[in-house]
């Protein structure tokens, strides 16, 4: 039987495969990875990959091998390394007895994906076994991988051609967002302000949100809403009490009671979730039409 033992994990590495969809009702999101394009790009590599993958922070990850396993390495700019020997990243890599894989920061990036040939041998929760933080459900424990957590793979009917990868967003310019929901709550000057301002990613992010930094204080003097809470999807752009705006992302919660501005098209919220603390962003309106 292959298997990895895990001998240094950044924060939040985890197992992820496309998502456990059609659980919002009951609580839980959907969860799959931050950077989908990059989690399909790294079963691409492979050709025939298992659904279930190891999503790394850009902290990285280090892993040493049991027995014969190929691995298919995406997402971000990473460094990646065979028993001390180089590769070229993204990577795909043949891995026998006792090779020792260590991947480490390069110069871009907060998400990098390992996909493999055979699929991890733990059971799916509520039909996947995608980690979600939040709640502690799924993946490995319903937790992060830890030093010393030896993952075992088996043979899986469900490891298939894996998806075309759809061609990547734009590097740079502005992230487009449909208005959202209470868009309309805003005033036209603070909605004007949203559009021309560059805000920046902070250093508070997780799988749940991401955190930005309004330098302008644009929100900071609006009167505080409170609104009845509904439904959030993925890339809703909420603005908290503080005048904060956060995005959501695939760990969010369920519902929430403060004001979505608007929300990251599916399109580009692969490369928000890349960009690193420190980065600015501007977003765009665009229609509904335009993003689909």
């Amino acid at each position: 039987m292959s298997a990895i033992t895990i001998t240094r994990a950044g924060p939040l590495a985890t197992l992820q495969d496309t998502g456990r969809f059609g659980m919002l009702a009951h609580g839980v999101s959907a969860s799959g990875p931050m950077d989908r394009r990059a989690f399909h790009a790294a079963g691409a590599l492979l050709g025939t990959a298992a659904p279930t993958g190891i999503e790394f922070t850009s902290a990285g990850l280090a892993f040493t091998a049991e027995g014969p396993l190929r691995i298919g390495c995406a997402g971000g700019q990473f460094r990646v390394s065979v028993n001390g020997n180089p590769r070229e990243w993204p990577a795909r890599i043949g891995l026998n007895e006792s090779d020792v894989v260590e991947i480490t920061p390069g110069p871009s990036g907060n998400y990098g994906y390992l996909r493999f040939n055979l699929e991890c041998d733990i059971a799916p929760v509520l039909g996947s076994r995608s980690t979600n933080l939040a709640v502690g459900l799924g993946g490995w424990k319903g937790r992060a991988l830890h030093i010393g957590d030896r993952l075992s793979f088996v043979d899986h009917a469900a490891a298939t051609a894996a998806s075309p990868v759809a061609a990547p967003a734009p590097g740079d310019g502005p992230v487009r967002v449909l208005w959202g929901l209470h868009a309309d709550l805003f005033e036209t000057a603070v909605r004007a302000a949203f559009v021309r301002t560059a805000f920046v990613v902070s250093q508070n992010l997780d799988r749940m949100g991401v955190r930005l930094t309004d330098t302008a204080g644009i929100f900071r003097t609006r009167p505080r809403l409170m609104l009845v809470s509904d439904a959030i999807v993925p890339g809703d752009i909420q603005i908290l009490g503080d005048g904060t705006p956060t995005v959501l992302m695939r760990d969010h919660q369920p519902t929430g009671g403060y004001p979505r501005i608007a929300t990251i098209v599916s399109a580009d919220l692969d490369r928000f979730a890349q960009m690193r603390p420190g980065t600015e962003v501007r977003f765009q309106p665009v229609s509904l039409e335009h993003a689909r």
